[in-house]
């Protein structure tokens, strides 16, 4: 008797179990509940994720398992029929690697209807924007040696490999809510962003309060801050009485500054804290785009309030893992620990993936700068120092987590550093203990002393994991090939970057602009299943 032939929904689940992929979410949004296994001598494997065919819909009536409960030797048995029906099966589009760039569009184009498969050489999500557990941390770092015992168990780490929070009210939150991906996702508010300034940590004001007790700015220096934002509060395009003889537009930011007067030491303070920009390069731009920046600023803040930045509980690496739930759920195939051996063209144009004797055909393929080193350039390096730390960083009042920017010019460099710290009040590693990434731009061919000054400020550091990598970038726009690669992910302390890129790479594939579509909130979602 012929077998039938699984949906993509159940598929996902069955290999899932089979290479031991813990996600009960994932289970439950299709449909499917968790059962509890047997308990075997493996604590871990006891706890994976065993679903039963006890939903609803077309993926699950059309599976061979009946109602019948199944563990990883069932799944097993099956794995290979599945990975056969998915090679031989022609996509919309493939997608490789599962960076945040790479998920985000892999969960559009699902949910637009487009045939989706997405592959990871890796056994985890999230490629450079992952969070990672121990063993992964020192599989990556330290090969060949296992961690100390006395740093706890791997599933109290999730250890991000970049250093960014998301702007309260920037693009990144707008992609989550539009999409209703945050369904899948817990947020805490990052205590406070700190400026360096003449040897001194200080924390960026939010409030009046904070404004008129700040040791940022002098007396007379606050009245000139007053004015200025007093000036971009009130500016009107249509209206010129509110544009104080200035065209932002035409005006670069080093002039607006000089119309109000400000000291060098506040526009580092105002660009750089507040603006985010890496360098002083925008000084010579057209003041529009810092204006835009400062803004988005503002009102992250008055979003929640405290600070502009909010993060995810378990770590960055739970954006995309969100996405690419939301790419299974609309029928997107993954395959994690899977290579990429080569991106195969016809007469110059993409047309499939081979991963060892599979071969996967698509019109289109998407892929972070790993699979296809031809097709991108290096536009500069960026060095990261992982910092293990027990205790909160000194000078910033036993903050549970912060941002800290140290100015170019307070280094005599050309690039400011960074450091971001989170702590176990995020789900990312055991009580009382803190996580700090201190990064910058390399400028030397000594990376790591470009960042003393960052890792100065963190007090006495536990253990240290250090990274120097290219930011790379695309040669080429992709059309011709119809092979669009991502962005590496820069040195900013955001998502904005990565949402723009998101944008190009849409729309240089579709010929339109991206439109977010309001998804269906699960209260809507019931509702409309109620009335069928």
């Amino acid at each position: 008797m012929e077998q039938s032939k699984p949906g993509n929904a159940v598929l996902n689940i069955l290999v899932a179990a089979a290479e031991g992929f813990e996600d009960v979410a994932l289970c439950e949004d299709i449909g499917l509940e968790e059962v509890e296994p047997d308990k075997g001598d493996d604590e871990e494997e006891a706890e994976e994720c065993w679903p039963t065919t006890v939903g609803t819909g077309e993926a699950i009536n059309s599976a061979p398992l009946g109602a019948e409960r199944f563990d990883r030797r069932t799944a097993l048995s099956w794995v290979g029929t599945i990975l056969r029906w998915r090679w031989n099966e022609q996509y919309d589009v493939i997608v490789l690697g599962t960076g945040l760039t790479e998920c985000i569009l892999s969960g559009i184009f699902s949910v637009e209807g487009k045939k989706v498969l997405h592959m990871d050489r890796n056994d985890y999500y999230g490629g450079e924007s992952a969070s990672l557990n121990l063993t992964q941390l020192y599989r990556k770092f330290r090969p060949g040696q296992e961690p100390p015992a006395e740093l706890g168990k791997d599933r109290e780490y999730n250890i991000d490999l970049i250093p960014k929070f998301m702007m309260s009210n920037g693009e990144i939150v707008r992609f989550l809510t539009h999409t209703d991906v945050t369904r899948y996702l817990e947020f805490k508010q990052i205590a406070g962003s700190y400026f360096f300034r003449d040897g001194k940590v200080a924390k960026v004001p939010t409030t009046e309060t904070e404004a008129l007790k700040s040791s940022l700015l002098g007396v007379v220096e606050k009245r000139r801050v007053q004015k200025f934002f007093e000036f971009i509060q009130n500016w009107k395009a249509e209206d010129d009485s509110t544009h104080n003889g200035l065209d932002l537009e035409k005006n670069t930011m080093a002039e607006v500054y000089e119309k109000f007067g400000l000291e060098p030491a506040t526009q580092d303070f105002i660009g750089h804290s507040m603006a985010l920009h890496l360098d002083d390069d925008y000084l010579k731009k057209s003041a529009r785009e810092t204006i835009d920046k400062i803004i988005l600023y503002v009102a992250s803040i008055a979003r929640y309030g405290k600070s502009p930045y909010i993060y995810p509980l378990h770590g960055l690496g739970e954006l995309p893992q969100s996405f690419a739930r939301l790419s299974a759920i609309y029928g997107g195939t993954y395959m994690l620990d899977r290579a990429a051996d080569e991106i195969i063209y016809e007469n110059g144009v993409v047309v499939g993936v081979r991963s060892g004797s599979d071969i996967a055909k698509a019109k289109q393929v998407i892929c972070d700068p790993s699979y296809a080193k031809e097709k991108v350039k290096s536009t500069g390096k960026v060095v990261r120092a992982i910092c293990f730390l027990k205790h909160a960083i000194p000078n910033t009042k036993d903050a549970d987590s912060v941002q800290i920017v140290i100015p170019q010019n307070e280094l005599g460099r050309s690039h400011d550093v960074y450091v971001a710290c989170v702590s176990s009040n995020h789900n990312v590693c055991p009580k009382d203990m803190h996580l700090a990434i201190v990064s910058t731009i390399v400028e030397t061919d000594e990376p790591e002393k470009e960042i003393e000054a960052g890792l100065a400020l963190l007090g006495p550091i536990h253990d240290k994991f250090v990274s120097v990598l290219d930011i790379e970038e695309p040669v080429a726009d992709g059309t011709t090939e119809q092979l669009f690669v991502s962005r590496s992910y820069d040195a900013t302390s955001h998502f904005e970057s990565v949402c723009d890129d998101v944008k190009s790479i849409y729309r240089r594939m579709t010929g339109n602009e991206l439109e977010l579509k309001q998804r269906p909130t699960q209260e809507q979602e019931q509702a409309n299943l109620n009335n069928a």
